[in-house]
């Protein structure tokens, strides 16, 4: 939902990571030519290797939301997306790719706080949506979004308890002795500038 958190959220997730390893994916208006191509191949070449992680901020669930409250796509478009979206995933799940969804449910008062226009086709739009696509292998999470700091704390929270890892063991580093310079003297701590 907009002006729900979810930005500040994908930051705070992505600041400490190396961005060789996670990257986040905001991707812009389609192109004239992204728009004759299959809705999710734009989406395709951004998806994550082995050891890696794609935030992405805007994801193809633009269609359910934005494009179909903004008219941006036809029903018939919008209505294959939500037939089609849970096979995609799944075809992605079976692949070994995690996937992981969260909402930032906010609610009305705090909404129109922060942004007001739409708020009930986008709640209408977001039902269709979940109803159809919160599949079992693939589930929608709900994220309260009335305290941001909150919903972030929460999100990385719940984002770590789903990802299997391992505490990496490192081999002990062994250093070579200090070889000191005999002829080297450090200067009087009174000549710096503090």
């Amino acid at each position: 939902r907009d002006a729900a958190g979810k930005g500040s959220t994908i930051s705070r997730i992505s600041e400490p990571l190396n961005p060789r390893f996670c990257k986040v994916v905001a991707l812009p208006k389609p192109t004239e030519r992204e728009q004759s191509q299959w809705y999710f191949q734009r989406y395709v070449a951004h998806l994550p290797a082995a050891g890696e992680m794609v935030l992405f901020d805007r994801s193809w669930y633009n269609r359910a939301g934005v494009e179909r409250v903004m008219g941006f796509c036809s029903d018939a478009e919008y209505w294959e997306f939500i037939r089609s979206v849970p096979e995609f995933e799944r075809m992605l799940i079976r692949s070994g790719v995690q996937i992981v969804k969260y909402w930032f449910s906010v609610s009305d008062e705090e909404q129109e706080r922060r942004f007001q226009a739409r708020w009930e086709e986008y709640s209408r739009a977001k039902d269709i949506m979940m109803a159809h696509t919160s599949i079992p292998e693939c589930p929608w999470w709900v994220v309260d979004g009335d305290d941001k700091k909150r919903a972030r704390l929460n999100t990385i929270t719940h984002l770590l308890s789903l990802v299997p890892y391992e505490k990496v063991a490192y081999p002990p580093i062994e250093l070579p002795p200090i070889v000191r310079d005999q002829g080297y003297q450090r200067p009087p701590i009174e000549n710096l500038n503090w």
